[in-house]
């Protein structure tokens, strides 16, 4: 796993990065480590806001090259929210990093975990927050194989932090996420709907007998890192069927979970 130095190591870079980068105008921490010290399994959380007359795909897609390129990141999945495209990244011994861009006439606090580095921020932000919306059980994945391998390795990467925190049910919910993913793409393999589970009892019966430790006996640790472990496992090996780029070397940093 990473350490705290890895993470802070991380952090430097990306805003250098930033401040070398004309096109970024503003910076700021989001997430845990925004209003403090996080803890010892906070992942990285890092916002920019990117000069109007840039696209924002276009920094994003260079900052992504230098990512794998000099940092031996994997791209794990997408999600836009409003104006903000977020990028998620697996780093080497399972570091999780956040990268968000927002044009600047709309980089702005989505809430209160966000600490400004440098730059402005856009002016109604001190008059008024975007109202909160509905949330759901799970971020809305794509039935796409990239997409539900990619977010199933986040959600194993949140039950890791959850059980260390001592947050066992929501620990919990989330080894089901990573469980669901995993059978979405099994699903896919075999040519079955990939959506609120309609295909999971259509599932061969050899495909399905992976997933027998992939419950949650009890809400306690043990029977967690056991079933993360199972599910976590089910996950790699369906990345693996699909020949998704970079499922071995994320099955190689996830090696601890299972």
């Amino acid at each position: 796993m990473f350490t705290v130095e890895q993470r802070d190591v991380l952090r430097e870079q990306m805003l250098r990065l930033a401040e070398e980068d004309e096109r970024v105008v503003a910076g700021a921490a989001v997430g845990s480590l925004a209003v403090d010290d996080g803890d010892r399994f906070s992942d990285l959380d890092l916002t920019f806001g990117i000069a109007d007359h840039v696209p924002v795909a276009d920094v994003l897609d260079d900052w992504t090259l230098t990512l794998i390129d000099e940092l031996d990141a994997v791209h794990l999945a997408d999600l836009e929210r409003g104006p903000t495209t977020y990028r998620v990244f697996l780093l080497p011994d399972a570091l999780q990093f956040d990268l968000s861009l927002t044009p600047a006439t709309q980089f702005r606090p989505a809430g209160p975990r966000f600490r400004p580095l440098f730059g402005d921020v856009a002016a109604a932000a001190a008059e008024a927050l975007d109202p909160p919306v509905a949330g759901t059980l799970f971020i809305p994945t794509p039935p796409v194989p990239g997409d539900l391998f990619g977010w199933g390795v986040i959600y194993a990467l949140h039950v890791r932090a959850c059980i260390e925190r001592g947050r066992v049910w929501q620990a919990e919910h989330y080894v089901g996420a990573v469980r669901d993913h995993a059978l979405s793409l099994a699903s896919l393999r075999q040519g079955l709907p990939a959506v609120q589970a309609r295909g999971y009892d259509d599932l061969s019966a050899d495909t399905l007998a992976r997933f027998d430790d992939a419950h949650v006996g009890a809400v306690e640790p043990d029977a967690l890192w056991k079933a993360l472990a199972a599910s976590v496992l089910a996950l790699m090996r369906e990345g693996a069927e699909a020949r998704l780029p970079h499922a071995d070397t994320v099955a190689q940093r996830l090696a601890e979970l299972r």
